[in-house]
């Protein structure tokens, strides 16, 4: 309420409240009550003379809960409506400038009786009241639950969200969707002020805490995996078709006939132990002219997927798969990467097969590419085949000559630019919800199966660039290395490989074969992983065009293709990092007390001392507070500073 001093134009000048606080309100707003009696003084305020109002005052002049009630049941049998002055005088029997305030603060109350329309007050109908009451006690209802719901988020308790209203459940998939990092819908007031209650800040790492209390957050969900194809998993069609093709896989389909048998030939695939989609594997054949020839099989998962199928199309948009620390996520469903599309031990198996023949140093002398059947003898892990490969028992003399072969190929690379940086490599995997280091050596095996599939590549990507046939080529342009004279300045491994990788540019995927530095190679492709890589399942198939007298895709083509690929290839690297990234901060966290020898490779930010560290014992790379003055190969300790893997939060030291 306020005393009214003056009107200009359409604008009143008014002094509000007791205190007499001075405004200015457009005169439509304001609703008169009493005029000024004449000759009296105007009031400075509604607490001064001559309306004495105050809060004492008001409540005082205000009738009885039953008066208003009596006054409903009246106008209920009168109908119509009453202005303000009769309504006053029908409620309390009498009528003056306390009690006209008071009724009036009333009526614009909480109060369901009446309403007041234009200064005119008129009794609700009853259908209305009882209307009206059931949504107030249904409010008074929400509101409870509300309550509850922010008590629960202030009290960082478990809760099942069933049981809760749907302003609530709309408010804890905010906080969910907060947690996942799309903040981009604001925070209800209430729903801040319950964060503030619980000492929660308004960030998705907080967040995340508080919904790991309510038990509404795994603690080791990635956020960049939430609502990802392969968050969603395969479709039940999906799945179904998948069954349909487990089925057909053992009938004849077209194009059987014309694959080389090639079933007689020793071949062995060689994995790690817990590999279970199979797609490549090696045979050594000698020739009839005495020639040594290294075969190098890769799964045919085209046999059973037509371009364009269903499965085909979800396989393109994931691009690859995924592999995290608590397993893999295929890009195609289990039962066909584990079953028809692997090279299986001791089984007839649909393959792409790859033949190259050396000379002397080295170099590709002869090759050839062919659909074929193989039948792998038996499987190694790497470690198997390292032993094998170290006592070289004279029955696994194919063994030991592809080893002999692809070392040569090796040092042909090596001698052609290619940079060999074999290190110990450190990941994270989880084994039954614990997270356990495990370190990768370099040995002989390992070097021998990537070398062999870099020849693969290298071998399909000449038939590519010869026949003209576009295909999504890898390369990497040409870096300015250290001198020779600084890179033996620096102790061999992870202080000299660190120099070498901060020259090398990003690996790029082109229509048109081009040279990749690293590798030493004038061209190169990707096609020994149809299972796991999307793109060489497209080489696959450019390949068959080519061998059946058919035009493969053009490369305006493939270049859209490419472009599809890349979108789901960054998103499957950024899940993946991000994924390790988590798991390394949840070792941390496990061994927050530990440290370790580590050696200073470079400075990543001299500014905010931040450096990269090599760290052996883990065989890792890692960023780290390190001294001023840092120079490459010094030796220092590294501790953790701060970890905390529900903010993605990890800070290193490393001191001298």
């Amino acid at each position: 309420m306020a005393v009214l001093v003056s009107l200009t134009g359409s604008k009143a000048a008014i002094l509000v409240g007791e205190a007499g606080k001075r405004q200015q309100h457009p005169l439509r707003e304001l609703e008169l009550l009493c005029r000024l009696p004449a000759g009296s003084t105007p009031p400075t305020s509604i607490k001064a003379s001559p309306w004495s109002l105050d809060g004492q005052a008001l409540q005082s002049a205000l009738p009885r809960p039953r008066d208003f009630g009596a006054a409903w049941l009246l106008m209920q049998e009168m109908g119509g409506a009453l202005p303000l002055a009769d309504w006053v005088e029908l409620v309390a029997g009498c009528d003056g400038p306390a009690v006209r305030a008071a009724c009036w603060l009333w009526l614009l109350g909480p109060q369901l009786l009446f309403r007041n329309r234009q200064g005119q007050i008129e009794a609700r109908p009853s259908d209305d009241l009882r209307r009206l009451r059931k949504d107030r006690h249904r409010q008074a209802l929400l509101d409870r639950l509300q309550d509850q719901w922010h008590g629960f988020l202030a009290h960082r308790q478990r809760i099942d969200p069933s049981g809760l209203a749907p302003a609530a459940r709309s408010e804890l998939e905010l906080l969910v969707a907060w947690a996942s990092g799309d903040g981009q819908e604001p925070l209800p007031a209430g729903l801040r002020q319950a964060l503030q209650t619980a000492r929660c800040e308004v960030e998705p790492g907080a967040i995340r805490h508080l919904l790991v209390d309510l038990g509404q957050w795994d603690p080791h969900q990635l956020p960049s995996l939430r609502s990802t194809t392969w968050d969603h998993g395969f479709s039940p069609e999906l799945e179904a078709e998948a069954e349909r093709l487990l089925a057909l896989a053992g009938q004849p389909m077209a194009g059987d006939g014309e694959r080389l048998d090639l079933t007689h030939l020793r071949a062995v695939t060689i994995d790690d132990e817990d590999t279970r989609d199979i797609d490549d594997g090696l045979a050594l054949e000698l020739t009839e002219v005495g020639i040594q020839r290294i075969w190098i099989h890769v799964a045919d998962p085209g046999r059973l997927i037509e371009p364009e199928s269903p499965l085909d199309l979800e396989a393109r948009r994931r691009s690859s798969s995924l592999y995290l620390a608590r397993g893999n996520l295929p890009m195609f469903p289990h039962q066909l990467t584990t079953g028809p599309f692997s090279l299986r031990a001791g089984e007839r198996n649909a393959a792409w097969s790859i033949w190259v023949e050396l000379d002397a140093q080295g170099a590709v002398a002869a090759s050839g590419v062919q659909r074929s059947w193989v039948k792998p003898t038996y499987r190694l892990s790497y470690r198997d085949a390292d032993e094998l490969i170290e006592l070289a028992p004279p029955q696994e003399a194919d063994l030991l000559g592809l080893h002999a072969l692809l070392e040569l190929r090796r040092r042909w690379r090596q001698d052609q630019g290619a940079q060999l940086m074999d290190q110990l490599e450190g990941r994270i995997r989880v084994s039954d919800g614990v997270a356990e280091l495990e370190i990768t050596e370099p040995g002989p095996s390992r070097n021998l199966v990537a070398e062999a599939m870099i020849l693969a590549g290298a071998v399909v990507a000449d038939l590519g660039s010869r026949q003209a046939m576009a295909l999504p080529y890898r390369n990497q342009l040409p870096a300015t290395l250290p001198s020779h004279a600084e890179l033996s300045a620096l102790p061999p491994g992870p202080v000299r490989h660190a120099a070498i990788k901060k020259c090398l540019g990003r690996g790029l995927t082109s229509t048109t074969p081009a040279p990749h530095f690293s590798l030493g190679l004038q061209a190169y492709v990707q096609a020994t992983s149809p299972i796991r890589r999307y793109g060489d399942l497209l080489v696959q198939r450019q390949l068959l065009a080519h061998s059946q007298g058919l035009e493969p895709l053009g490369a305006d083509a493939m270049h859209d293709l490419i472009n599809q690929m890349e979108i789901g290839i960054r998103q499957a690297i950024a899940i993946s990092r991000e994924d390790q990234r988590h798991w390394q901060q949840v070792w941390f966290e496990d061994h927050s007390q530990g440290q370790w020898q580590a050696i200073f490779l470079r400075w990543l930010r001299p500014q905010d001392q931040l450096g990269l560290v090599h760290v052996e014992e883990l065989g890792m790379d890692l960023a780290a507070e390190c001294p001023d003055g840092c120079q490459p190969a010094q030796n220092l300790v590294l501790r953790v500073q701060l970890v905390d893997s529900l903010r993605d939060q990890l800070r290193l030291r490393a001191t001298q």
